[in-house]
């Protein structure tokens, strides 16, 4: 695994060569056979008409919702795609209650015993893949028979091991660990949407 920093930069222009390195260097040894099982499980879970429920912690929660935006307003324009997608993330109201009258540790979990069910998908982004509420999570996931997918760094933790599917960034910082998951959604929503759509309707279309 990679650490960066490890030195003290005095010029932004340095900073940004070396971010820039470990980020591209990072992003190429994607794994390339998991990201096409991930993007065809994500395809078929919307062609099968089965709920997307998306999860994260700080950063990550900012990435869930944006996948919740994108997926739910850009992939359904101009093709036949009508994904099914929740941000266990996106109701702040519901977020403080469970956890101010129960638990923080139980904030997704909670969420999904309500409205998850067999073959649903839940994907998870964490940067650690140790939050004790995905772990939790991922706990119920088995047990409803979810398909579950993560995008971790660091060493990917227990949700590179839980998960079903799993893209791992092996980087120690938060913001490439980051950026490489945000790329990722961004990567699959373009993909799946530029797959979908006809020719003509292609070339009129923004990205």
């Amino acid at each position: 695994m990679k650490l960066f920093p490890l030195k003290k930069y005095l010029k932004i222009t340095d900073f940004k060569k070396d971010y820039f390195y470990y980020l591209f260097d990072t992003l190429e040894k994607l794994n390339d056979n998991k990201l096409k099982k991930i993007s065809d499980l994500i395809l078929k879970t919307i062609i099968s008409k089965k709920k997307i429920f998306i999860c994260g912690n700080g950063g990550s929660a900012s990435l869930a919702n944006h996948m919740l935006c994108d997926f739910a307003k850009t992939l359904k324009q101009n093709t036949k795609l009508v994904p099914q997608i929740i941000s266990f993330a996106n109701n702040l109201e519901l977020i403080t209650a469970i956890s101010n009258d129960i638990s923080y540790d139980q904030v997704f979990s909670y969420q999904a015993e309500n409205l998850c069910e067999k073959n649903d998908l839940i994907i998870f982004f964490s940067s650690s893949g140790n939050s004790k509420n995905l772990i939790n999570l991922i706990k119920l996931a088995k047990k409803k028979k979810c398909k579950t997918i993560s995008f971790v760094g660091f060493d990917g933790g227990y949700l590179k091991k839980k998960c079903d599917l799993s893209l791992h960034f092996p980087i120690d910082n938060y913001g490439i660990s980051e950026d490489c998951n945000q790329i990722m959604m961004h990567l699959i929503l373009q993909f799946l949407k530029q797959s979908r759509i006809n020719q003509k309707k292609l070339k009129k279309s923004i990205f």
